[in-house]
């Protein structure tokens, strides 16, 4: 029996890199993985990977930096598994670019994503686990380190942390811990705590 029988979780940005490998490694300890990325090409491969391991798996194709599509992704969850138990973000984007030549779509989309999305799948999430008297969320990304072309990148990271910190201080009454994580790996050890 794997550590993650009979748990439900929504796994965000799984359609490739941290996120695919998110989506294997809860699989391989029995969790049932509700998937979800921007564009079903990548997403079809990793439900195609996992259920070749012989994990259980259903996909959602969702944009999580508007409220609206991650309301919807929360509720066809719901209504196909009853409840999530753990979610997993590992949706991030990262322009290359250094301040002087990002324009300003690269500087909206990375805070779109990385820090208001972030935001609002904790919000959402945590208010149905509040409901179900308990849950894990996690975010996994590098932490930013250095100066490099990532400014974007690092003031999403800088804000998510905040943001994290203050909800596990919140969420932490209703039996809901609120992690960051840097791999797959400590977020898989993370839950399993």
């Amino acid at each position: 029996m794997g550590k993650f029988n009979n748990k439900i979780v929504l796994i965000t940005g799984a359609g490739k890199g941290t996120g695919r490998r998110v989506a294997e490694l809860f699989a391989a300890q029995g969790a049932t993985l509700a998937v979800a990325d921007v564009t079903p090409v990548n997403l079809d491969e990793t439900v195609a990977r996992v259920r070749a391991a012989g994990g259980e798996v259903k996909d959602y194709v969702t944009d999580i930096a508007k409220k609206l599509p991650i309301q919807g992704l929360f509720n066809q969850v719901l209504d196909d598994f009853g409840r999530i138990d753990i979610l997993v973000n590992c949706a991030e984007v990262e322009p290359q670019k250094i301040v002087l030549e990002m324009d300003e779509w690269d500087w909206v989309r990375t805070l779109d994503v990385n820090l208001t999305g972030a935001f609002l799948l904790t919000q959402s999430a945590g208010r149905i686990m509040k409901e179900q008297g308990g849950g894990v969320i996690i975010h996994v990304g590098s932490r930013p380190k250095g100066p490099e072309k990532r400014a974007a990148y690092f003031a999403s990271k800088a804000g998510l942390e905040a943001i994290l910190k203050t909800a596990a201080d919140e969420f932490a009454a209703y039996g809901i811990r609120v992690l960051l994580a840097d791999s797959a790996e400590t977020a898989l050890e993370a839950c399993a705590q």
